[in-house]
């Protein structure tokens, strides 16, 4: 995936077993963050690092969305006892990683096929317009970087 591709459609299921359309939600920004997995120190300090600024996002046009391999029902736990007030998606087939190619064989305690940490901005118009995929899961990603980055996207 490239800067200016058109963006993978998919549909996947929240934290309410409700089936959510990226094709619905075309025509604002949407900021996906990939994470490995809920309840691992790094996940829940990024998680809860995109709640503290969530407002930043939504001032911005921005729809914050999460998504990982848990199930919905890991998710909703994990949203609930983060007390996260942002959309989370369950990629438990890990079709939707492997689209937008943030597909990590081989993560903590012999886990398999999570997904990268990984941030991606889908522009109004459906196109890639900002991404970053960090090599090592225990980093955070650029909060700042991305900041700058969606006061210029459209």
């Amino acid at each position: 995936m490239n800067i200016g591709q058109v963006a993978p459609h998919f549909s996947l299921f929240d934290t309410n077993r409700s089936l959510v359309n990226l094709s619905d939600k075309i025509g604002q920004k949407i900021i996906l963050f990939f994470f490995p997995a809920a309840w691992t120190s790094v996940c829940s300090k990024e998680m809860c690092s995109v709640g503290d600024d969530l407002s930043f996002y939504q001032k911005l046009g921005a729809e914050v969305i999460g998504i990982s391999v848990d199930s919905p029902f890991a998710l909703k736990r994990f949203k609930e006892d983060k007390d996260l007030q942002y959309t989370l998606l369950s990629d438990f087939n890990k079709g939707v990683i492997r689209a937008y190619d943030v597909y990590r064989e081989d993560f903590v305690c012999d886990m398999h096929g999570v997904a990268e940490r990984a941030v991606i901005v889908i522009g109004s118009n459906g196109t890639i317009q900002y991404r970053e995929v960090l090599e090592n899961a225990g980093h955070l990603p650029d909060f700042e970087a991305l900041k700058r980055a969606l006061e210029t996207i459209d």
